[in-house]
């Protein structure tokens, strides 16, 4: 089972949207109304976890510069 965050659908114009977390089988359509309440209700997608470092792809050369720093690259 998992987790999902839905939003439940303000009725007045400038209502702010609540959130709620409902479990349910990732083969599950998504919900439109509340399972409790029958309020209107949309799931939320949201990013995903991903990890950011401040390493460069670039590798250090051994021996103090690297044939892909000059003009025409080796490779």
């Amino acid at each position: 089972m998992t987790t999902y965050v839905y939003e439940i659908v303000p009725q007045n114009p400038g209502d702010a949207p609540r959130h709620v977390e409902i479990r349910q089988s990732m083969k599950d359509e998504p919900l439109t109304r509340h399972p409790e309440t029958g309020e209107p209700i949309r799931r939320v997608v949201s990013g995903g976890l991903g990890l950011m470092g401040t390493r460069s792809a670039e590798p250090a050369p051994s021996s103090g510069h690297s044939c892909c720093r000059r003009s025409n690259c080796c490779g």
